[in-house]
């Protein structure tokens, strides 16, 4: 149940960002959210969690082998930044080939004092991960608990999904590249244990610090097509306000960095509703960048999730 508050409270602060004011529950949906509130009460003593991957319920649906769960980390209010964000870097990037351009702005991702100063200690600065001649770059908004202790974008329960989405295109992940608009997680206030639980949406400065790290790896990776997965990545790459709700975009073709963008829910939105009918949506989505990258789509592929 501590997985499903988790998701719970990550998805509303994603639709606040987006502008959304209003949500529908059932008053079943209510009374359970009761009995989940009590049930979770515990002395203070009690053990916590560790930041990294947690047991949950396995969502399935997209076809590989992966089991995806949401970390079992209670929420807690959004707070300021621990630092002052000051205006975006200049990135210059050197000559050389793709790995030796990446391997540099690496160091400079890590090297960079504004990124250091709002890691907590013992965690990681992330930059993305995969193929940097890939044809197609995911993006996402930010690390998280997972992302931040091994380094690597979408390593948790939405990454799982996410490489079960990328299955199903016929691709693995070492085929594309996976970043995050953000190089580090958007801090909130930390427990008795100096473990910082949930997640926040990062804000518009916050983002607009990091992008030009994210656009340098487009620059690098020189994709065919991004893909922004969720909200809170579709504004920061379209601009602050450009929409209120993701409905408004999803599935639709923009631009960012002169490539064509295609706009999609978040991994997790499957993770808080695993029904044919969402994983469809973003099904769709995904077709229609296997047929913008002139990827074969056979019919099983086509009638993924329809409802029988």
């Amino acid at each position: 149940m501590r997985t499903a508050l988790t998701a719970l409270t990550d998805e509303l602060r994603r639709l606040k960002v987006a502008g959304v004011r209003h949500v529908s529950v059932s008053d079943s949906s209510l009374e359970a959210l009761r009995r989940a509130a009590v049930s979770r009460r515990a002395p203070e003593s009690a053990p916590q969690d560790s930041p990294g991957e947690a047991g949950g319920p396995a969502v399935s649906g997209f076809p590989t082998d992966a089991n995806p769960a949401r970390s079992a980390s209670p929420a807690s209010p959004a707070s300021a930044p621990a630092a002052p964000i000051p205006y975006s870097p200049v990135v210059s990037l050197p000559a050389g080939d793709k790995a030796a351009r990446w391997q540099a702005l690496k160091a400079m991702v890590q090297n960079d004092p504004v990124c250091q100063a709002h890691v907590r200690p013992g965690k990681h600065i992330v930059l993305g991960v995969g193929n940097l001649d890939a044809g197609i770059f995911f993006v996402g908004e930010a690390p998280g608990a997972e992302e931040e202790v091994q380094a690597e974008p979408f390593v948790g329960p939405a990454g799982q999904l996410l490489n079960k989405m990328i299955a199903g295109m016929g691709l693995a992940r070492a085929d594309v590249y996976i970043g995050n608009i953000m190089n580090w997680r958007p801090e909130l206030p930390v427990g008795p244990n100096g473990q910082q639980y949930g997640n926040r949406p990062p804000t518009a400065a916050e983002m607009a610090y990091c992008l030009p790290y994210l656009r340098a790896q487009i620059e690098v990776v020189d994709p065919a097509i991004l893909v922004a997965l969720g909200s809170t990545a579709a504004q920061g790459l379209l601009g602050s306000g450009t929409f209120r709700a993701l409905g408004e975009v999803r599935g639709t073709w923009r631009e960012f960095a002169g490539k064509p963008l295609m706009i999609t829910y978040h991994p997790s939105y499957i993770l808080r509703n695993p029904t044919n009918r969402s994983k469809r949506l973003i099904w769709e989505d995904l077709l229609k960048v296997m047929a913008r990258a002139e990827m074969p789509i056979s019919d099983k592929q086509q009638g993924y999730f329809l409802e029988k």
